[in-house]
């Protein structure tokens, strides 16, 4: 019996340990019913009390697609990931939620249009790379 027990301790334990491939259980991201001043706000205070922002900078790796909803999402989830250990949640004025789906997975391979001035529609890969459509 107590073999047992352990047995099913030790699948328990196995199952539930942080995914080990460098990505996220969950993911903080913007609400898409919040208005764009609220993810404004919400992601000024984002940057200044522990997200790395610096990726959604112009010319940086993530600052492509240019919304606030996209840069709202990066910020809110840079601040969620890194401050969650020390009581952080995902709230931001009811600007954002948590989320076990992917968010990039839910764009890859999906096409969406950033003429960005040079009348070429984009194909989102990752976030901040982009490549041309054919």
């Amino acid at each position: 019996m107590a073999q047992a027990f352990i047995k099913m301790l030790l699948l328990i334990t196995i199952f539930s340990i942080h995914k080990s491939d460098g990505q996220f259980d969950d993911w903080c991201v913007a609400d898409e019913q919040t208005p764009d001043e609220d993810l404004q706000r919400a992601v000024v205070w984002a940057c200044e009390n522990g997200a790395d922002c610096s990726k959604i900078q112009p010319n940086q790796p993530c600052f492509l697609p240019n919304t606030i909803k996209d840069h709202a999402s990066f910020a809110f989830n840079s601040y969620f990931q890194r401050m969650k250990a020390h009581g952080a949640t995902c709230y931001f004025n009811a600007a954002a939620l948590v989320t076990d789906l992917d968010p990039m997975s839910a764009i890859d391979g999906s096409v969406r249009s950033d003429e960005g001035g040079d009348g070429i529609r984009y194909e989102w890969r990752r976030a901040g790379e982009r490549r041309p459509v054919v």
